[in-house]
C-alpha cells in the first residue's frame, strides 16, 4: 500500500492515494468468516468419520473447500484497498516535452467488428488533447481485410477535418459516431458540414462492407494507394497472406498523428498465437518506426470517451518518485447501451470497480487486455535488467532516425511482421506479450508482476473508454468459455499463481491472481449444491444439517454473511439491488455453462483432440429483434449446447421445491436448508422457466434443448435414489 497520500513533482501535486474507509470492517468480518469456515471443515471431517454416506459427505467437503479457496482469493483483495485521484490539469509541460505515444488497436473480423467502428476508435484517440505529432496509431488487422484498410483510408482523410474541429470547439465526444448521434448538441454550420462529411464516409465504408470487396481504386483519393487492393487476389485468405503495412498518414510534413495499418503475415503451417502475436508484431513494427516510450493498447470497440486520458496516465508514468518499476497504468472497461438493470452483468462491476481497488493496494491491477498504458521498457525484462532483442532497432532504447516512410524502414518492418520471424527468439517468453494462454492479457500482466513490475489503477470520473457489450446470452457465455479455458491453461501450468507467484508476489497478490485463475472451479460447488440437496428433498433424505442441529446456523450465517458483504460491495461502488441480483444470477448461469464446459474444452485441448481458437465476440448489433428483447430485459437464449446443464438444474430444483412444499406438513422435521436452496435456485431460474414454457419468440430455449434436458433430469432423479440410499 502507498504510504504517502500525495505525490508531487516540485510543488505540483500530480496524484493522491488513500486507503478505502471500509478496510477495517472488511478485516473484522474476514476474521469472523475464517473462524466459521474452520468450524465448517471440522464438521465435515467429523461427519465423514461417522457418516453412512461417505461419498455424499466427500462431495460437500470438496465443494466447501472450493468455496473456501474462492472466498480467500476474494478476501485477499479486501484487505488493502486504496483509491487514487489524478490532477491532469497540473501536468504542465511544453508540447515538445510530451513523451511520444504509440496506440495499438486490434481487430480481426470485419463482420463481427465493423470497419466503421474500428475507424471511429482510431479517430477518437487521434483527437486526444495531446500534441498531434507525438501520437502514432497502429491498427492490427489480424483478418487481413481490405474492408478494414479501406475504412482506415477514409478515416485518415476525414481526420484532417475532424481533429481540428474537435480541438477548436473543445468537443468531448471525439468518436464521430457518438458525437453525431447525440441530440444534446447545438449544431453550427461547421458541425453540419463535418456531419455531412462523416455520413458520406460512413456510407462509402458500409457500401464496401455490404458488397464484400473494394470494387476499384476510383474512391481512393491519393495516388499513393493506387493498386494497393490488388494484393487481395484469389490466393489471399485470412489465415494465409503476406505482410501488409500501409502508412495511411504521417506527421513528417504536417502536425498530424501517424496512422499505420498492419496485417502480419499468416501461414497455415505457422503458429498464430492469436492476439498476443498480433500485439508483438505491433511492438516490433512500432519500435522500428517510432519507438514511443509509452504504449496504449485498445480493443477496436473501445473508443476514447475522455480526451485528457493520456494526461491521467502521465500523472503516474512521469512521476519520478514512482515511475521506476511502474509497468503499466490500467483503466477500467466501461460499456454503453447496457439495459437498465444489466440482466447479463455486462458492467463487470466486480472486476473493474470492486476488485481493482483491492489489487491497487497490493502490487497493482491485473492487465485486462484493453485501456492500458504501458511503459515500453516493461516488455524487455525486469526493471533491474534488460533482455535485448535480436537487433538493437527492436529494443526500448532505440531512437528512430529515419522517416517512417523510408524504404529500408518499411522493408525491415515487413520482415519483423513475418510469420516465422519469432522462431528461436525470446518473443512471447521473455520479451513482449506472453504466449501460452488464450487470456494473454491476464498472463502477460502476471508475468510482468512476477518480474518485479508494478501497476496502477486509474479510474477518472469521466470514463476513459467506452465499448460494446454482447446483447445475447450465448455470446456472453461463449466469451466467458474462452476466458475460462485460458485461465485453466495458466492454472495447470508451471506458472500457477500460487506455486510460481508466491515468492515474487507474496501471499495476498498471488491469491489475488488466483481469484481469476480459479474461476472455472466455481462450477463444482454449484453442481453439487444445485443437485444433491434437491434430490435429497425429493426422496426425504437429509443431506444437510437439520433444523434441530446447531450446525444449521453456521451454514445460514456463512451464506447470508457472504451475500451481505457482496451486496454491500456492489452498492458502495454505485450498483443497485436489481443489478446486484442479476449479476449474482449470471454467476450461477456461468458456473453451470461456461465454467462447467471449460474443463471439457481444456481437457480436449490438452489431449490435442480439440483446439479452442480465438473466437471474436461479435460487436455488430444489427438484429433489431434481439436488441428490442435486450432493452425490454428479456433473456435471449437461442440454440447453444451451453444451456443443457443449467436447464437440467432448473428442472430438478423446480420439481424438488414443488415436492417439498406439497409435503411440508408431513415431514417429521422440515428440511429447512434443502428448501431454502431449492427456492433460491428456482427464483434465480425464473427467466429459464419463462423461456422454456411461456415464450414464443426466437430468443426462447429451443424445444430440443428443453426436451433433452427434461429427459436427462428425469433420468437423474430416479438415479439419485440409489445414490442417496
Amino acid at each position: 500500500m502507498e504510504r504517502h497520500n500525495k505525490h508531487s513533482v516540485g510543488d505540483t501535486t500530480l496524484h493522491t492515494c488513500h486507503p478505502c474507509r471500509r478496510t477495517i470492517p472488511y478485516r473484522i468480518y474476514a476474521l469472523v468468516h475464517t473462524c466459521g469456515i474452520i468450524a465448517l471443515m471440522y464438521h465435515h471431517v467429523h461427519s465423514l468419520l461417522t457418516s453412512n454416506t461417505p461419498l455424499i459427505t466427500c462431495l460437500f467437503l470438496l465443494s466447501d473447500i472450493v468455496l473456501a479457496i474462492l472466498w480467500a482469493t476474494t478476501t485477499s483483495l479486501r484487505l488493502k484497498p486504496v483509491r487514487r485521484t489524478e490532477y491532469p490539469e497540473n501536468y504542465a509541460v511544453k508540447p515538445e516535452d510530451f513523451p511520444k505515444l504509440d496506440v495499438f488497436i486490434c481487430t480481426a473480423d470485419p463482420y463481427k467488428e465493423p470497419p466503421i467502428m474500428v475507424a471511429n476508435t482510431a479517430l477518437s484517440v487521434m483527437a486526444y488533447d495531446y500534441p498531434s505529432d507525438k501520437i502514432s496509431v497502429y491498427v492490427s488487422d489480424d483478418g487481413g481485410s481490405s474492408l478494414t484498410l479501406f475504412a482506415l483510408m477514409e478515416a485518415a482523410e476525414f481526420s484532417k477535418h475532424w481533429l481540428p474541429f474537435c480541438k477548436r470547439n473543445n468537443i468531448q465526444d471525439r468518436s464521430p459516431e457518438v458525437y453525431f448521434s447525440s441530440s444534446s448538441h447545438s449544431w453550427t454550420k461547421e458541425a453540419e458540414s463535418i456531419k455531412t462529411m462523416y455520413e458520406n464516409m460512413k456510407k462509402r465504408v458500409e457500401h464496401v462492407v455490404d458488397s464484400g470487396k473494394v470494387d476499384s481504386d476510383q474512391s481512393i483519393k491519393s495516388d499513393q494507394f493506387r493498386g494497393v487492393f490488388d494484393l487481395w487476389d484469389h490466393k489471399f485468405t485470412p489465415h494465409d497472406h503476406p505482410t501488409i503495412i500501409k502508412v495511411l498518414q504521417h506527421n513528417e510534413t504536417e502536425i498530424i498523428p501517424n496512422l499505420v495499418y498492419v496485417s502480419r503475415e499468416k501461414s497455415r503451417v505457422s503458429p498464430h498465437h492469436y492476439k498476443a502475436g498480433a500485439l508483438n508484431t505491433l511492438l516490433r513494427v512500432s519500435s522500428l518506426m517510432t519507438n514511443s516510450p509509452i504504449i496504449l493498447t485498445l480493443d477496436c470497440d473501445m473508443y476514447s470517451n475522455n480526451p485528457t486520458t493520456p494526461l491521467h496516465a502521465l500523472c503516474y508514468l512521469s512521476d519520478p518518485t514512482i515511475n521506476f518499476g511502474l509497468g503499466f497504468v490500467q483503466f477500467p472497461q466501461r460499456f454503453k447501451g447496457i439495459n437498465k438493470n444489466d440482466i447479463y452483468g455486462s458492467e463487470l462491476r466486480r472486476p473493474f470497480d470492486i476488485n481493482m481497488v483491492g489489487y491497487d493496494g497490493l502490487m497493482g491491477p491485473v492487465h485486462v487486455g484493453t485501456g492500458c498504458f504501458f511503459n515500453r521498457r516493461a516488455f524487455y525484462g525486469p526493471p533491474t535488467s534488460l533482455v535485448m532483442p535480436e537487433i538493437d532497432e527492436l529494443g526500448p532504447n532505440w531512437i528512430p532516425n529515419k522517416p517512417i516512410m523510408a524504404q529500408d524502414v518499411l522493408a525491415l518492418a515487413h520482415d519483423a511482421a513475418g510469420c516465422n520471424y519469432e522462431r528461436h527468439t525470446n518473443w512471447g517468453s521473455k520479451i513482449g506479450f506472453r504466449y501460452g494462454s488464450l487470456v494473454e492479457d491476464y498472463y502477460t500482466g502476471f508475468m510482468l508482476h512476477c518480474e518485479g513490475w508494478r501497476s496502477i489503477y486509474c479510474s477518472p470520473k469521466k470514463a476513459a473508454f467506452y465499448g460494446d457489450s454482447p446483447k445475447c446470452l450465448a455470446d456472453v457465455l461463449v466469451q466467458q468459455l474462452r476466458w475460462s479455458v485460458g485461465l485453466l491453461e495458466v492454472t495447470f501450468s508451471r506458472y500457477n499463481p500460487i506455486t510460481y507467484g508466491f515468492k515474487p508476489l507474496g501471499l495476498l497478490m498471488s491469491l489475488g491472481y488466483c481469484h481469476y485463475a480459479f474461476w472455472p472451479f466455481w462450477s463444482i460447488p454449484l453442481t453439487v449444491y444445485g443437485l444433491l440437496p434437491q434430490l435429497g428433498l425429493i426422496y426425504g433424505v437429509s443431506v444437510l444439517p437439520k433444523a434441530s442441529e446447531p450446525w444449521i446456523w453456521l451454514n445460514i450465517i456463512l451464506f447470508f454473511g457472504g451475500y451481505a458483504v457482496d451486496l454491500s460491495d456492489f452498492l458502495l461502488e454505485g450498483g443497485t439491488y436489481r443489478k446486484w441480483w442479476n449479476d449474482q444470477r449470471m454467476w450461477m448461469i456461468k458456473g453451470l455453462s461456461s465454467f462447467f464446459f471449460s474443463f471439457t474444452e481444456f481437457t480436449l485441448k490438452t489431449l490435442n483432440l480439440s483446439t479452442q481458437g480465438f473466437n471474436v465476440t461479435s460487436k455488430a448489433n444489427d438484429d433489431n429483434k434481439r436488441l428490442k428483447r435486450y432493452e425490454q430485459e428479456i433473456f435471449d437464449f437461442g440454440p447453444s449446447f451451453l444451456f443443457f446443464p443449467m436447464t437440467i438444474v432448473a428442472i430438478v430444483n423446480l420439481i424438488a421445491l414443488m415436492w417439498g412444499i406439497s409435503n411440508l406438513f408431513t415431514w417429521e422435521e422440515v428440511p429447512v436448508l434443502e428448501l431454502m436452496l431449492a427456492g433460491f435456485a428456482v427464483v434465480n431460474c425464473l427467466p429459464v422457466y419463462e423461456a422454456m414454457m411461456l415464450r414464443k419468440d426466437d430468443g426462447k430455449l429451443p424445444k430440443r434443448t428443453c426436451f433433452l434436458a427434461g429427459i436427462l433430469a428425469f433420468v437423474l432423479i430416479p438415479s439419485g435414489f440409489f445414490f442417496l440410499k
